[in-house]
Protein backbone atom coordinates (compact mmCIF):
# COMPACT_ATOMS: atom_id res chain seq x y z
CA UNK A 1 0.00 0.00 0.00
CA UNK A 2 2.81 2.41 0.88
CA UNK A 3 4.58 1.73 -2.44
CA UNK A 4 1.34 2.42 -4.31
CA UNK A 5 0.86 5.72 -2.49
CA UNK A 6 4.45 6.75 -3.26
CA UNK A 7 4.08 5.84 -6.94
CA UNK A 8 0.81 7.79 -7.25
CA UNK A 9 2.41 10.85 -5.69
CA UNK A 10 5.40 10.57 -8.02
CA UNK A 11 3.07 10.53 -11.03
CA UNK A 12 1.07 13.52 -9.78
CA UNK A 13 4.32 15.37 -9.07
CA UNK A 14 5.34 14.79 -12.70
CA UNK A 15 2.08 16.30 -13.92
CA UNK A 16 2.61 19.29 -11.64
CA UNK A 17 6.18 19.62 -12.94
CA UNK A 18 5.29 19.60 -16.63
CA UNK A 19 4.40 22.86 -18.35
CA UNK A 20 4.43 24.14 -21.92
CA UNK A 21 8.04 25.31 -22.01
CA UNK A 22 8.54 28.42 -24.13
CA UNK A 23 12.32 28.73 -24.05
CA UNK A 24 14.85 25.95 -23.71
CA UNK A 25 18.44 26.03 -22.53
CA UNK A 26 20.29 25.13 -25.72
CA UNK A 27 23.38 24.17 -23.71
CA UNK A 28 21.58 21.34 -21.93
CA UNK A 29 21.05 18.13 -23.89
CA UNK A 30 18.99 15.04 -23.16
CA UNK A 31 21.10 11.91 -22.93
CA UNK A 32 20.66 9.23 -25.57
CA UNK A 33 19.46 6.80 -22.91
CA UNK A 34 16.80 9.18 -21.61
CA UNK A 35 15.51 10.13 -25.03
CA UNK A 36 15.30 6.49 -26.09
CA UNK A 37 13.21 5.93 -22.96
CA UNK A 38 10.83 8.72 -24.05
CA UNK A 39 10.58 7.24 -27.55
CA UNK A 40 9.90 3.80 -26.12
CA UNK A 41 6.85 5.12 -24.26
CA UNK A 42 5.59 6.46 -27.58
CA UNK A 43 6.21 3.12 -29.27
CA UNK A 44 4.32 1.25 -26.55
CA UNK A 45 1.31 3.58 -26.68
CA UNK A 46 -2.11 2.16 -27.52
CA UNK A 47 -3.76 2.64 -30.90
CA UNK A 48 -7.01 1.53 -32.49
CA UNK A 49 -6.75 -2.16 -33.43
CA UNK A 50 -3.07 -1.87 -32.49
CA UNK A 51 -2.23 -0.54 -35.95
CA UNK A 52 0.28 2.12 -34.76
CA UNK A 53 -0.57 4.77 -37.40
CA UNK A 54 2.41 6.99 -36.63
CA UNK A 55 6.05 7.74 -37.15
CA UNK A 56 8.30 9.84 -34.91
CA UNK A 57 10.46 12.19 -36.98
CA UNK A 58 13.32 13.53 -34.85
CA UNK A 59 14.49 16.84 -36.31
CA UNK A 60 18.06 17.52 -35.18
CA UNK A 61 19.40 19.02 -38.42
CA UNK A 62 20.13 22.77 -37.88
CA UNK A 63 19.34 23.38 -41.56
CA UNK A 64 15.93 21.73 -41.33
CA UNK A 65 15.14 23.39 -38.02
CA UNK A 66 15.95 26.78 -39.56
CA UNK A 67 13.54 26.12 -42.43
CA UNK A 68 10.84 24.96 -40.02
CA UNK A 69 11.14 28.18 -38.00
CA UNK A 70 9.83 30.13 -40.98
CA UNK A 71 6.64 28.07 -41.34
CA UNK A 72 5.98 26.98 -37.76
CA UNK A 73 5.54 30.21 -35.82
CA UNK A 74 4.38 28.38 -32.71
CA UNK A 75 7.61 26.41 -32.59
CA UNK A 76 10.21 29.07 -33.42
CA UNK A 77 11.67 29.48 -29.92
CA UNK A 78 11.51 25.76 -29.20
CA UNK A 79 13.23 24.87 -32.46
CA UNK A 80 16.03 27.24 -31.53
CA UNK A 81 16.80 25.81 -28.10
CA UNK A 82 15.21 22.40 -27.53
CA UNK A 83 17.52 19.44 -27.15
CA UNK A 84 15.23 17.26 -29.30
CA UNK A 85 12.41 18.27 -31.63
CA UNK A 86 9.84 15.74 -32.82
CA UNK A 87 7.29 15.86 -35.61
CA UNK A 88 4.79 13.07 -35.18
CA UNK A 89 3.56 11.92 -38.56
CA UNK A 90 0.20 10.21 -39.04
CA UNK A 91 -0.29 7.46 -41.59
CA UNK A 92 -2.57 8.04 -44.54
CA UNK A 93 -2.67 4.40 -45.71
CA UNK A 94 -4.83 2.95 -42.96
CA UNK A 95 -7.82 1.87 -45.03
CA UNK A 96 -8.97 -1.59 -43.96
CA UNK A 97 -7.70 -3.29 -47.12
CA UNK A 98 -4.43 -1.36 -47.53
CA UNK A 99 -1.08 -3.06 -47.95
CA UNK A 100 0.06 -1.49 -44.67
CA UNK A 101 -2.84 -2.89 -42.63
CA UNK A 102 -2.57 -6.38 -44.11
CA UNK A 103 1.19 -6.48 -43.64
CA UNK A 104 0.93 -5.16 -40.08
CA UNK A 105 -1.50 -7.89 -39.09
CA UNK A 106 0.68 -10.58 -40.63
CA UNK A 107 4.19 -9.36 -39.83
CA UNK A 108 3.81 -7.40 -36.60
CA UNK A 109 0.77 -8.96 -34.95
CA UNK A 110 1.67 -12.43 -36.29
CA UNK A 111 -1.88 -13.33 -37.28
CA UNK A 112 -2.60 -16.39 -39.42
CA UNK A 113 -4.06 -15.73 -42.88
CA UNK A 114 -7.54 -16.95 -42.00
CA UNK A 115 -7.75 -14.57 -39.03
CA UNK A 116 -6.52 -11.69 -41.18
CA UNK A 117 -9.35 -12.30 -43.67
CA UNK A 118 -11.90 -12.32 -40.86
CA UNK A 119 -10.56 -9.18 -39.19
CA UNK A 120 -10.35 -7.24 -42.45
CA UNK A 121 -14.13 -7.62 -42.78
CA UNK A 122 -14.61 -6.53 -39.18
CA UNK A 123 -12.31 -3.56 -39.69
CA UNK A 124 -14.14 -2.61 -42.88
CA UNK A 125 -17.42 -2.45 -40.97
CA UNK A 126 -15.74 -0.40 -38.24
CA UNK A 127 -14.34 2.15 -40.69
CA UNK A 128 -17.23 2.24 -43.15
CA UNK A 129 -20.30 2.05 -40.95
CA UNK A 130 -19.42 2.78 -37.34
CA UNK A 131 -17.05 5.75 -37.65
CA UNK A 132 -17.79 6.75 -41.27
CA UNK A 133 -14.06 7.02 -41.97
CA UNK A 134 -14.17 6.21 -45.66
CA UNK A 135 -16.16 9.26 -46.76
CA UNK A 136 -12.98 11.07 -47.85
CA UNK A 137 -9.21 11.05 -47.35
CA UNK A 138 -9.37 13.73 -44.66
CA UNK A 139 -11.59 11.73 -42.31
CA UNK A 140 -9.22 8.76 -42.50
CA UNK A 141 -6.17 10.96 -41.87
CA UNK A 142 -7.92 12.71 -38.97
CA UNK A 143 -8.58 9.30 -37.41
CA UNK A 144 -4.86 8.49 -37.59
CA UNK A 145 -3.91 11.95 -36.39
CA UNK A 146 -6.06 11.74 -33.26
CA UNK A 147 -4.22 8.60 -32.25
CA UNK A 148 -0.83 10.29 -32.48
CA UNK A 149 -1.91 12.47 -29.55
CA UNK A 150 -2.05 9.37 -27.34
CA UNK A 151 1.62 8.71 -28.05
CA UNK A 152 2.41 12.42 -27.62
CA UNK A 153 0.79 12.55 -24.18
CA UNK A 154 2.59 9.44 -23.01
CA UNK A 155 5.94 10.77 -24.19
CA UNK A 156 5.46 14.12 -22.43
CA UNK A 157 4.36 12.44 -19.20
CA UNK A 158 7.30 10.02 -19.30
CA UNK A 159 9.66 12.95 -19.89
CA UNK A 160 8.24 14.82 -16.91
CA UNK A 161 8.73 11.80 -14.68
CA UNK A 162 12.48 11.96 -15.30
CA UNK A 163 12.74 15.74 -15.04
CA UNK A 164 12.67 16.62 -18.75
CA UNK A 165 10.57 19.52 -20.06
CA UNK A 166 8.35 19.37 -23.13
CA UNK A 167 6.04 21.42 -25.33
CA UNK A 168 3.20 20.16 -27.55
CA UNK A 169 2.93 22.31 -30.68
CA UNK A 170 0.15 22.77 -33.23
CA UNK A 171 1.21 26.25 -34.33
CA UNK A 172 2.42 25.49 -37.82
CA UNK A 173 1.24 25.96 -41.39
CA UNK A 174 0.16 22.46 -42.36
CA UNK A 175 0.53 22.88 -46.13
CA UNK A 176 3.96 24.47 -45.85
CA UNK A 177 5.28 21.88 -43.38
CA UNK A 178 3.84 19.09 -45.51
CA UNK A 179 5.53 20.50 -48.61
CA UNK A 180 8.85 20.88 -46.81
CA UNK A 181 8.85 17.33 -45.47
CA UNK A 182 7.75 15.98 -48.83
CA UNK A 183 10.56 17.83 -50.60
CA UNK A 184 12.99 16.26 -48.12
CA UNK A 185 11.65 12.79 -48.94
CA UNK A 186 10.41 12.26 -45.37
CA UNK A 187 6.78 11.32 -46.05
CA UNK A 188 7.48 7.98 -47.77
CA UNK A 189 5.66 8.71 -51.00
CA UNK A 190 2.56 10.26 -49.35
CA UNK A 191 2.11 7.50 -46.78
CA UNK A 192 2.41 10.09 -44.00
CA UNK A 193 1.32 13.63 -43.18
CA UNK A 194 2.40 15.88 -40.29
CA UNK A 195 0.10 15.62 -37.29
CA UNK A 196 1.62 17.41 -34.30
CA UNK A 197 5.01 18.61 -33.06
CA UNK A 198 6.75 18.42 -29.71
CA UNK A 199 9.91 19.85 -28.20
CA UNK A 200 11.91 18.18 -25.42
CA UNK A 201 14.75 19.54 -23.34
CA UNK A 202 15.48 21.65 -20.26
CA UNK A 203 13.85 25.03 -19.68
CA UNK A 204 15.86 28.21 -19.24
CA UNK A 205 16.13 29.22 -15.61
CA UNK A 206 13.42 31.59 -14.46
CA UNK A 207 10.12 31.66 -12.60
CA UNK A 208 7.69 28.89 -13.49
CA UNK A 209 4.06 29.87 -13.90
CA UNK A 210 1.92 28.05 -11.32
CA UNK A 211 -0.30 25.41 -12.91
CA UNK A 212 -3.96 26.42 -13.05
CA UNK A 213 -6.78 23.96 -13.65
CA UNK A 214 -10.52 23.77 -12.98
CA UNK A 215 -11.64 21.85 -9.93
CA UNK A 216 -12.37 18.17 -10.53
CA UNK A 217 -16.04 18.76 -9.68
CA UNK A 218 -16.34 21.15 -12.63
CA UNK A 219 -15.16 18.68 -15.25
CA UNK A 220 -16.45 15.33 -13.96
CA UNK A 221 -20.03 14.13 -14.02
CA UNK A 222 -21.02 10.72 -12.70
CA UNK A 223 -24.10 9.26 -14.36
Amino acid sequence: MLNTMIKKQEILDAFQFRFATKEYDECKKISEENFNFILETGRLSPSSYGFEPWKFLIVQSPRLRERLMKIASGAERQLRGASHFVIILARTDVRYDSEYIINHMKSVQKMPDELVVMLVESFKNFQENKLKLLENERTLFDWSSKQTYIALANMMTAAAQIGIDSTPIEGFNFDDVHSLLESEGLLENKKFKPSVMAAFGYHKEGPRIPKTRKNLSEIVQWV
